[in-house]
């Protein structure tokens, strides 16, 4: 092996565990970020339908 490559992957290879570690919290945060925003457009979208039929029962009458 080329002596500059196994100097240079002699001081990447250390660090990679915690690259590894930090994308993996990147991912578990984006993951947890979208299913809050999924949960509260559910319960929006609940919302907005019982408002839909308590306006249409208002019309009704």
């Amino acid at each position: 092996m080329n002596p500059v490559l196994a100097e240079i992957y002699s001081t990447i290879f250390p660090a990679a565990p915690y690259v590894i570690g930090a994308y993996a919290l990147i991912f578990l945060v984006l993951f947890v970020f979208v299913f809050i925003t999924l949960r509260g457009l559910k319960k929006t979208e609940q919302q907005m339908a019982l408002l839909e039929e308590a306006v249409a029962e208002k019309a009704a009458n």
